[in-house]
């Protein structure tokens, strides 16, 4: 399947910022599962690209001089081969047996994991595991904040992508199964459903395989993947900090859609 997407980012603030600085997580990889056939970054100046430390392309954008408005815009397109169901990796995945403030287990969360995996730590296991999250945790928009940790959306029962992602994190953790977060994108055809989007990997065996419980899906023939971390914090397309600017309203349009391949006889 071939994937088009574009992704714009704008800022406006009610005064003008003096300095700001922005982390860009907007450029994804080549994997065994997704190959990028064609991809642009339109910023407001030149950056260049590093490798942070959890192996995604970093962008840093550093604005010295006072400005008003922050336009960011991503666009390409990939190609997902869906028929990678995992992702071997060379690097040891126990880093991600880490927890962070936004995905810590609480008591309530390390006793819904035992229930719903028991002693079991295999893929069936972490299915189970997704589907009683997103049953326990109904998708709802505006009942969380960016901020909320796992054990917030799980106790108030509710969440968007995001906190589903966090309480299967934290629940794996807890069961000393490696996982970590993904920032990305999915190609559906519902309007309403935000095309960037976030999911869980998890280390079994011998490589990643992904658990999207917003979606009850475990083959992501239809995502495509920018960025991995702990949390939300480390994956996030756009985190930035700014001095001076008052009040900030910030937009994002993002656009997936599928590519109709042509095949020549």
């Amino acid at each position: 399947m071939k994937l088009s997407i574009r992704h714009d980012t704008t800022y406006s603030y009610a005064d003008e910022v003096c300095t700001s600085i922005q982390f860009l997580r907007l450029t994804p990889k080549n994997t065994e599962r997704q190959r990028i056939l064609e991809w642009h970054l339109e910023l407001p100046r030149l950056v260049r690209s590093q490798i942070d430390p959890y192996g995604n392309i970093l962008h840093v954008m550093t604005m010295d001089e006072p400005h008003g408005a922050l336009v960011l815009t991503a666009y390409g397109q990939v190609e997902i081969d869906q028929t990678v169901e995992m992702e071997a990796d060379t690097q040891s995945p126990l880093p991600f047996l880490r927890t962070s403030p936004l995905t810590q287990a609480d008591d309530a969360l390390s006793a819904f994991a035992v229930e719903q995996c028991g002693a079991r730590r295999d893929r069936a296991a972490l299915t189970d595991l997704m589907h009683g999250l997103a049953a326990r945790m109904p998708y709802s928009p505006g009942t969380t904040a960016v901020s909320s940790t796992a054990a917030e959306a799980f106790a108030g029962g509710s969440g968007v992508c995001q906190d589903h992602t966090h309480a299967f994190l934290a629940c794996a953790r807890s069961l000393g199964i490696p996982a970590r977060y993904v920032s990305g994108y999915l190609c559906t055809e519902d309007e309403n459903h935000l095309a960037s989007h976030a999911w869980a990997e998890a280390w079994l065996d011998d490589g990643w395989y992904s658990f999207d419980v917003t979606n009850r899906l475990t083959r992501p023939d239809r995502h495509l993947k920018l960025a991995v971390g702990l949390d939300y914090l480390d994956a996030c397309p756009v985190r930035g900090m700014r001095r001076g600017g008052g009040a900030e309203q910030m937009q994002a349009r993002v656009q997936v859609s599928s590519m109709v391949q042509v095949q020549h006889q």
